[in-house]
């Protein structure tokens, strides 16, 4: 048995896109437009999954954009969230913060943060390797809503 992809639909896939590859990082892996059922899929992967999903077409997160749908999308608390490793976890929730995304659970620790995307999808973002230093301003910010 292999995962293979977690499914998330989305309102608008522009701004789903615009989180998960310009500001997360991920990777647009593939994309699939059927115009009879009226939906787009797209697969995205984080760029050091890349070869991965060459040869596996896994691990993959899907975008699923329904073109006329009018359903508002409500999270269960079944699910809880997805992760994601990165190199610098200042950096990444700086660069986040500076394009409009809110901190919900900032990096206090050097190693762990919690953003949502455009669909309040709980994002966790963990420090690769050891936890940095505590630094300001995220040392000392609070939690801000849930995640």
């Amino acid at each position: 048995m292999h995962y293979l992809h977690t499914m998330l639909r989305v309102k608008d896939l522009d701004k789903a896109c615009h989180f998960f590859c310009d500001l997360l990082g991920l990777k647009e892996f593939n994309r699939y437009e059927n115009e009879k059922g009226r939906f787009t899929l797209v697969f995205l992967c984080a760029p050091d999954d890349i070869e991965h999903a060459k040869a596996r077409k896994a691990p993959l997160i899907e975008l699923t954009y329904n073109w006329d749908n009018e359903e508002e999308y409500g999270n269960g608390r079944a699910f809880g969230h997805l992760a994601y490793r990165v190199e610098n976890i200042y950096d990444t929730c700086q660069k986040l913060q500076d394009n409009g995304v809110t901190i919900l659970r900032p990096p206090r620790d050097g190693h762990m943060a919690f953003v949502k995307s455009p669909d309040g999808i709980s994002i966790e973002i963990l420090q690769a390797g050891d936890a940095l230093s505590p630094v300001e301003p995220w040392a000392s910010m609070e939690n801000t809503g849930t995640w």
